[in-house]
């Protein structure tokens, strides 16, 4: 097992060499330095030629009945680190300011443990590129990664939590992160004049419309109950003020708890665009990218478990969390693998993709502990907890 300091060395080295989703050479090359280290008695290698940064360990088991899978995401985000520290990016402009290091640096921990510790069942550990865009996740499964041997009976994953106190441990029934969908609008009139509006078609007015009636999606069309938003964060039009604009676009991301809440928000506003084009006779053209960022719905048999045993395990603080309206490409696996996706608290006052967030690096040990004492509590299961 690895020592605190060691996994402190590890996390902090990898902090200093961020790279962005697809680009993780020098990650997934310091990631396999790390693996090889280790005792590979029980380890099994497996590289993807057409997901080339993606990295998959799969640890024998003793006496397998089952194959259980281990997420950690790679990549990092597009931002200037300002943080002061003396381990800080060395990649200008780029930065993890997600805590995907603090995420490789306890799925090693974890990895390390049982390459030493033999598991009962089989382990396999993904470590994935791309989760802040492309779909990292959606892109290994469609690839056939996760079939034959290497196809997990159920998948586990972590997310640093700043608000959290450092280790502890958050979870809940149900869905932990929303899905996401990309909203991209263009709308197509007729520019003009400034003087002579009767002769144009000012796509200005004709977004404006749309973007109110859209408001009212999450207002009059969702249960108040249950959560959805639709947010529009860009729009663009217009190149001088006594030019009538001919042109729009509008972009946004539209969130929610479950599929069925997103496609509902998807079509009522595809509805919407069409109405507004009609009303004012334009062309309004409406993109929905969605890829592989499904709701994170954990599933209730093997989350409850999840859940029990953190509760009673005598080193773990335990701490039961709603819902969040950020998106996470594990939803994805979970869609296909019956899983669960979990917090560790890091302990941080700035939020997570804040160029200076500083994650509690005592959380790292906590993190590697809780979770190998729960897989072994999992693989020492008699019977499954869905039988």
């Amino acid at each position: 097992m690895l020592s605190e300091s060691k996994l402190t060395k590890i996390y902090q080295k990898l902090h200093q060499i961020p790279e962005l989703a697809l680009e993780e050479v020098k990650t997934k090359a310091y990631l396999q330095q790390e693996i090889a280290k280790l005792d590979q008695s029980y380890l099994e290698i497996k590289e993807i030629s057409e997901l080339p940064t993606a990295l998959l360990v799969k640890v024998l088991g003793s006496d397998p009945k089952k194959t259980i899978g281990y997420r950690c995401d790679i990549d990092a985000l597009p931002l200037t680190e300002e943080t002061g520290l003396e381990f800080s990016s060395k990649n200008p402009g780029v930065m993890h300011a997600c805590g995907h290091d603090i995420h490789m640096t306890v799925a090693l921990g974890v990895l390390a443990y049982f390459a030493t510790t033999r598991p009962k069942d089989n382990l396999i550990f993904f470590f994935q590129p791309a989760e802040e865009s492309k779909n990292g996740g959606k892109l290994a499964y469609e690839l056939g990664v996760f079939s034959g041997k290497w196809r997990p009976d159920e998948f586990y994953a972590l997310h640093d939590a700043p608000e959290l106190p450092a280790g502890a441990i958050g979870c809940n029934l149900g869905t932990l992160f929303a899905g996401t969908t990309e909203v991209d609008i263009h709308l197509y009139g007729k520019g003009g004049h400034a003087a002579y509006p009767h002769q144009a078609n000012d796509m200005i007015v004709c977004a404006s419309a749309l973007i109110m009636q859209a408001q009212t999606i999450i207002s009059r069309n969702v249960d108040p109950t249950k959560g959805g938003v639709l947010t529009f964060g860009e729009l663009r039009a217009g190149t001088i003020r006594n030019v009538i604009a001919g042109e729009a676009m509008i972009k946004g991301t539209i969130r929610g708890l479950t599929q069925e809440m997103i496609t509902l928000i998807q079509k009522r506003l595809q509805e919407i665009c069409d109405g507004v084009a009609q009303s004012f006779g334009a062309r309004v053209e409406l993109n929905l990218n969605q890829g592989g960022y499904l709701p994170v719905e954990n599933d209730p048999l093997l989350t409850n478990f999840f859940i029990e045993y953190m509760q009673n395990a005598p080193d773990v603080e335990f701490i039961e969390t709603e819902p969040k309206m950020t998106g996470e490409d594990f939803g994805y696996l979970l869609s296909k693998f019956p899983g669960t996706m979990f917090w560790l608290g890091v302990n941080d006052v700035h939020a997570l993709h804040s160029n200076k967030l500083v994650p509690d690096q005592t959380a790292i040990l906590k993190g590697v502990n809780a979770i190998t004492g729960f897989l072994c509590a999992r693989m020492k299961q008699e019977k499954e907890v869905d039988a």
